[in-house]
């Protein structure tokens, strides 16, 4: 290895050393998510001005879309949000439905959309849409596995997102986490939605989330529902199950049937 290489390979160590150990005015700075569980793990919340990281498995694409969704409603619900979509992800998954943000509760006119025709190109348009300080937060949405987006180009993500204070929410689907400066990891899965009412076709969105990286705190796993009108997370109510009713001729035969049962 020549000088020149394991010179800039140690300065690339150091500056991602310092990132892993950056002081304490953006470790506080959180947005609670609501759910008592995660929130108690993340120290108070989701920290903005920094990298998230969500994974799901490829049929799962549209679960961690709407915990992305609800993540932006947490973090900005009132600036305006840039998702970049790499064109191969629409492909896969269909286009961003900005009825189904609306019935998530966020604005979709505050919702602007960039289709990129590579990896490469979407991360350029990442990092350009988190240099303006005007925007709440930034999703990069990239399918599959790419090169392009390794250890330093998390780590410039990291840098543009504390330079201008906007959060980046990295949406992977049917890809594998590697190593990164991201804050925290999630994997998301879809969760069993109970119906609010016999009368309802659907519930409120459930996902099932497992936190796997967690820069300042443990992780952990939780069933969090998304509240639409309130915009924060929850831990599920208990669904009561339906049970058989008791016959309407049981009390009165019991105390007898007891006596009969002394009796022999």
């Amino acid at each position: 290895m020549s000088t020149a290489r394991t010179s800039t390979l140690e300065i690339l160590r150091g500056n991602i050393e310092r990132i892993e150990t950056h002081g304490d005015g953006h470790a506080l700075n959180r947005v609670a998510l609501g759910h008592a569980g995660a929130d108690a793990m993340l120290h108070g919340g989701l920290a903005v001005a920094a990298v998230h990281e969500v994974f799901s498995e490829g049929h799962q694409g549209a679960a961690a879309t709407g915990f992305i969704a609800g993540l932006v409603g947490r973090i900005t619900p009132r600036r305006p949000l840039v998702w970049v979509r790499q064109d191969f992800a629409e492909i896969e998954s269909g286009a961003l439905s900005m009825s189904g943000f609306c019935e998530l509760g966020l604005d979709p006119r505050l919702v602007v959309t960039v289709r990129a025709p590579d990896a490469e190109t979407a991360l350029r348009a990442t990092a350009d849409a988190l240099a303006c300080d005007a925007l709440g937060a930034v999703v990069l949405e990239v399918w599959g596995e790419t090169r392009q987006l390794d250890l330093v180009a998390s780590r410039k993500l990291t840098l543009a997102a504390q330079a201008s204070g906007v959060t980046a929410l990295l949406l992977r689907v049917a890809a594998e986490p590697a190593p990164s400066t991201a804050e925290t990891r999630w994997i998301v899965r879809a969760a069993h939605s109970p119906p609010a009412s016999p009368l309802s076709a659907w519930g409120a969105p459930v996902f099932d989330v497992e936190l796997v990286r967690n820069r300042h705190g443990p992780v952990g796993r939780w069933i969090m529902e998304w509240k639409c009108d309130e915009c924060l997370f929850f831990e599920p109510a208990a669904y009561p199950q339906p049970v058989a009713a008791a016959p309407a001729h049981r009390p009165h035969q019991a105390p007898a049937f007891a006596e009969q049962r002394r009796a022999s």
